[in-house]
């Protein structure tokens, strides 16, 4: 379990406890990465490992914690108080046949009230998400910004690999690398509620649009690179 942490001090400890609760998770790892004062403090007051990324941003976080973490499956998410813990147990459920099992928060009867997904938020990760699924002719998708995700021992190494981004826009890279590898992947609809406090990302309009902006670029960008290469589904199974 890989938990980044910058300004969530009032709802980690919650967070920790419930995934700590749920019996399947074998180690829960928190990355610090500049964190709010006493965040340290309450990570202390759980089960959780904590590590220091003194590198800011996101994606700098999330790949210390891939890097650290020693799992056949890791899971990443935000402790934020956004996401129900036990929607893990909704994503191992599939954790067997995929590589890559991503939440998808854009489904209307699973956001909460006073949930950060108004009418351009929910449609413009879907609308990023069909563009980014007819380019690369890939699965299903409904949400390019969902952070709460379950990952194989092998295709994290394959992310780490290829991982170039240290900011928010690396959630997005994450996904094109697995479209990308053509890793076995597959979108559920996951409980998306109120954050506790303000995101240092989408609290702010301005900032929400820039970020959008950006992942049209590097969607864009990517599939540039990779436009000598035909789109192809996923390889089907072959029974044994």
């Amino acid at each position: 379990m890989v938990l980044p942490t910058y300004n969530e001090k009032d709802s980690i400890a919650d967070v920790i406890r419930r995934f700590d609760k749920l019996g399947v998770v074998d180690d829960i790892l928190v990355i610090n990465n500049n964190a709010a004062e006493g965040t340290s403090e309450e990570v202390a007051s759980t089960n959780a490992r904590e590590i220091i990324e003194t590198r800011q941003g996101y994606g700098a976080a999330i790949q210390r914690g891939l890097r650290e973490v020693d799992t056949d499956l890791v899971c990443v998410c935000e402790p934020d108080g956004t996401f129900n813990p036990e929607d893990l147990l909704k994503l191992l459920s599939f954790s067997a046949e995929c590589d890559v099992v991503v939440g998808s928060r854009t489904v209307s009867n699973f956001i909460w009230d006073g949930a950060n997904m108004g009418w351009f938020l929910q449609f413009g990760n879907w609308a990023v998400a069909k563009f980014l699924e007819v380019l690369f002719n890939t699965a299903s998708m409904s949400d390019v910004g969902c952070t709460f995700r379950v990952i194989t021992r092998e295709h994290v190494q394959t992310i780490l690999d290829r991982s170039t981004l240290p900011g928010s826009a690396y959630g997005l890279e994450m996904l094109l690398i697995s479209v990308v590898t053509r890793a076995r992947m597959v979108q559920i609809p996951v409980n998306y509620h109120a954050r506790v406090g303000v995101s240092s990302v989408t609290g702010d309009f301005g900032k929400t649009v820039t970020l959008g902006l950006e992942m049209i670029r590097l969607v864009l960008k990517t599939r540039l690179k990779t436009i000598g290469r035909r789109p192809r589904p996923a390889p089907a199974r072959v029974a044994a």
